[in-house]
């Protein structure tokens, strides 16, 4: 999480907390050539698209008045899915003993993408449990680990 997410995750948790929903990230990201600031939020029986317009609602002015962001961008407000990027250490805690796909930037025993249950994550690796035993991998070689949802 870069600095300024960071700051904006600051400002926002306790107002999206307030409406009875928990901040799950914050990504502030450039796309072709635009800005986006994509806030995702979660809630124990479900996100809707009436949740993320109340939340964009409460939020906007408030982004606007702490004048975090320079540039010109756009606001997303949306769900965590039921596939989610875990980015921090509270992702990963809350994901233990569930399944995950763990990406790779280099090969690992032949392999750049694992599956298999997260069983334990540490500063520097993640340990997963595969059919044919256990896999550690080092964070630093890690480009995205996210839940698998199994329909």
């Amino acid at each position: 999480m870069t600095k300024l997410e960071e700051k904006v995750e600051n400002l926002l948790k306790p107002i999206i907390e307030k409406l009875n929903y928990e901040l799950y990230d914050v990504i502030y990201a450039k796309e072709a050539k635009d800005y986006y600031l994509k806030i995702f939020i979660d809630k124990k029986d479900g996100v809707s698209i009436d949740d993320c317009e109340i939340v964009s609602n409460s939020i906007s002015d408030i982004l606007d008045e702490a004048d975090l962001i320079k540039e010109q961008y756009f606001l997303e407000v949306s769900s965590a899915g039921v596939e989610r990027v875990l980015r921090n250490d509270k992702h990963l805690k809350d994901n233990i003993g569930k399944e995950v796909e763990v990406k790779l930037f280099t090969s690992v025993n032949k392999s750049k993408v694992y599956e298999g249950i997260l069983k334990a994550f540490d500063e520097n690796s993640l340990t997963i449990e595969k059919d044919d035993g256990e896999v550690r991998l080092e964070r630093k070689n890690i480009s995205v680990i996210k839940t698998i949802f199994k329909w």
